[in-house]
């Protein structure tokens, strides 16, 4: 059977390019091995968020007498819990299918590997293979957990992201392997349940390194001051999981001194490595670069008629990153002239408690690429909104070229700002100033004031502080 384009992948980078180039007025086919919505929707995004929504339920109902409410003894029921989000998961999941249908896209069920003269060959569960062509053939196979070589998972006492969602039962004690946003977030559900949690990381910096120091520093004292064990600038050197719990040889990278921790289970939160194995990319000779697909700005490989999008190529591994990209290269194989991709633009967020959210440089990024700042913070311990909802912990740290006033930066930790950070990629998008923030009136009051607080903080105007 003949496409104009076949989407290898439904995640958020296939499904979303499928829709949009039926959307452009193409016959379209999306090949996927498992659920439509990809990892994201059926074992990422999607159902993480449900269960830290019960997690932030639950420390809602057990704080409940700080906001003058007085009920019983909360009881978390983890079974329960889980079988929500995978609910959540669930309905998502049929909603993508909904949209195939609604733009009348075929969904081919198997799994896809490319041949010679722009096809596909796709084998079913029952082994039965059947060729597929189209002119354009994208790349969207998404990612997985990262296998790291002291830490083999093996699903039961060494485990991943997938089976941190399926837990027959709650762990009494885990160890999280890594702090990026995966493991962070796991380590908030768990913690919040009443599982002890140590939490690992190789970066001297803890907690979500990749952001922002100050970031860092804050989410790691909150951590610390909720009962967290994190053992930063350290690596898991081995796992004995031949007795009844795991033994785990943990080495400090500073001083080389080593200590054996105990734990029900352990979660390797290391990042995400790219499906491009036995997709048939030797057979057509498309170059990798550094074990991932590499392509242009409008995500063409070196073989003409095939492109990747999403976690497949070295960008950002981020859902919405991957959607952008996928809209991107339709549109130019539909002959329109999109904008390229600004990756310097693209927002960050941690959805643990409080959350984190970022876009641009960080300070120490700005100061190596050569700017003079003018960086403004301002506490949501000063806010109105944040002392009246309880959530006065974190900050909004705002980076500026002192300069020309161009907002490099946005780092944000507190209640909601995953919701806030969203006007920063719009003023960035735009590239507003540091006084055009100042001079955009926020309502009050709410959390966003914080925004306009920070940038007046950089400019020596802020009024609460």
């Amino acid at each position: 059977m003949n496409f104009d384009i076949i989407v290898l992948g439904s995640g958020p980078g296939g499904y979303v390019a499928a829709i949009r180039a039926s959307q452009l007025g193409f016959k379209v086919a999306v090949i996927e091995k498992e659920n439509l919505g990809g990892i994201c929707l059926n074992w990422g995004c999607i159902p993480t968020k449900a269960l830290l929504k019960s997690a932030q339920v639950f420390e809602y109902i057990n704080h409940a007498s700080d906001y003058g409410i007085t009920i019983g003894q909360p009881k978390a029921e983890f079974d329960k819990m889980i079988s929500r989000s995978r609910g959540v998961a669930d309905g998502m999941s049929k909603g993508v299918n909904f949209l195939m249908k609604k733009n009348k896209i075929t969904v081919i069920e198997g799994f896809g590997r490319l041949v010679r003269g722009k096809k596909v060959v796709v084998t079913d569960t029952s082994g039965k293979k059947t060729e597929y062509s189209a002119e354009h053939i994208i790349l969207a196979t998404g990612g997985r957990a990262k296998q790291l070589p002291n830490l083999p998972i093996d699903g039961k006492k060494i485990i991943g992201y997938r089976e941190a969602m399926t837990l027959a039962e709650q762990p009494k004690k885990m160890i999280v392997v890594g702090a990026g946003a995966i493991g962070v977030e796991f380590a908030y559900f768990y913690k919040s349940i009443g599982t002890e949690v140590t939490i690992v990381e190789f970066m001297e910096q803890g907690l979500l390194p990749r952001e922002d120091a100050d970031i860092s520093k804050e989410l790691s004292k909150i951590y610390k001051k909720a009962g967290f064990n994190i053992l930063a600038n350290s690596t898991v050197e081995s796992v004995d999981i031949r007795g009844k719990q795991c033994k785990v040889t943990i080495k400090n990278r500073k001083d080389n001194t080593t200590q054996v921790l105990e734990c029900d289970v352990v979660l390797s939160a290391a990042g995400v490595s790219p499906n491009v194995e036995d997709i048939g990319l030797e057979a057509l000779g498309i170059e990798l670069d550094r074990g991932m697909i590499k392509v242009d700005e409008y995500y063409r490989t070196n073989v003409p008629g095939i492109y990747a999008i999403g976690d497949v190529i070295p960008t950002q591994a981020l859902a919405h990153v991957a959607s952008a990209e996928g809209i991107t290269c339709v549109e130019k194989i539909a002959g329109h002239h999109p904008e390229p991709i600004d990756y310097g633009n693209i927002a960050s967020c941690t959805y643990c408690w409080p959350e984190v959210s970022s876009v641009g440089m960080t300070e120490a990024q700005a100061k190596e690429a050569g700017y003079e700042l003018k960086i403004g913070k301002f506490p949501f311990s000063a806010s109105g909104k944040a002392s009246a909802s309880g959530s006065k912990d974190g900050f909004v740290k705002l980076i500026f070229d002192a300069k020309y006033g161009e907002l490099l930066g946005g780092h944000m930790i507190g209640a909601n700002v995953t919701e806030m950070v969203a006007e920063l990629v719009v003023a960035k998008k735009l590239e507003s100033t540091g006084m055009e923030i100042i001079k955009s009136i926020h309502p009050h009051p709410t959390m966003s004031e914080a925004i306009m607080e920070a940038a007046a903080a950089a400019y020596d105007e802020v009024i609460h502080l």
